[in-house]
């Protein structure tokens, strides 16, 4: 039991309460056996293969499960770290309640080229986008697993209408025509020139 308490202590204090099974090393011989069998318990949550996150007290032992855009966020921040990764595209809209759907793919920028990732606990994948990550404008936002980075309503805008230039994809112009609302055309227009998307922020501006 000393050793449960103690993995149980490190998951609940590691960022977004999230770990991978090698985190838990120096706890466990065997941490992905462990983690399974917390798992089981209703104690810990798989997100994905090999990445747990902590159960809030209130829902130990029943079939909680976090939001996709809250998953998105841990799963990134445990192979990343903590503030690192940032959510974007048409997860950034979610959280910026500009699209109500709820959506079975998440989107977060990262430093580095990895091949999505399929989620454990419904059907749903991950798609990490390398992107400099310390020059997206971005937020602070609380989820259910702690605070994430998502980019601000301005950058997602910029980063939807670029990735959709011909506007063919129905979230993404609704998430779009949402956004507009949100955002300061000051800013909106400087974030463009320091990103090198005039080109997109005329598109915008047109209406397009």
């Amino acid at each position: 039991m000393s050793e449960e308490r103690e993995a149980l202590r490190l998951i609940a204090r590691a960022p977004m309460r999230t770990v991978r099974a090698p985190d838990l090393a120096g706890v466990y011989a065997f941490p992905a056996s462990a983690l399974g069998a917390l798992a089981r318990r209703g104690v810990v949550h798989r997100l994905a293969h090999g990445i747990y996150c902590a159960v809030p007290p209130e829902h130990i032992g029943g079939t909680w499960r976090p939001s996709l855009e809250a998953a998105t966020a841990a799963i990134a921040t445990a192979l990343y770290g903590d503030r690192i990764p940032v959510l974007t595209g048409l997860t950034a809209a979610r959280l910026h309640q500009a699209l109500p759907r709820a959506l079975g793919v998440g989107h977060v920028a990262v430093p580095t080229q990895r091949r999505p990732m399929r989620l454990a606990d419904r059907d749903g994948e991950i798609r990490f986008v390398m992107r400099t990550v310390a020059n997206l404008d971005a937020v602070a936002v609380t989820t259910e697993l702690g605070q994430a980075l998502v980019t601000t309503p301005e950058q997602t805008l910029l980063d939807l209408a670029r990735a959709d230039p011909r506007a063919e994809d129905l979230d993404t112009q609704e998430a779009i025509d949402a956004l507009r609302r949100q955002c300061d055309p000051a800013v909106l227009e400087d974030l463009a020139t320091r990103q090198r998307m005039r080109a997109t922020h005329t598109r915008l501006t047109a209406g397009r």
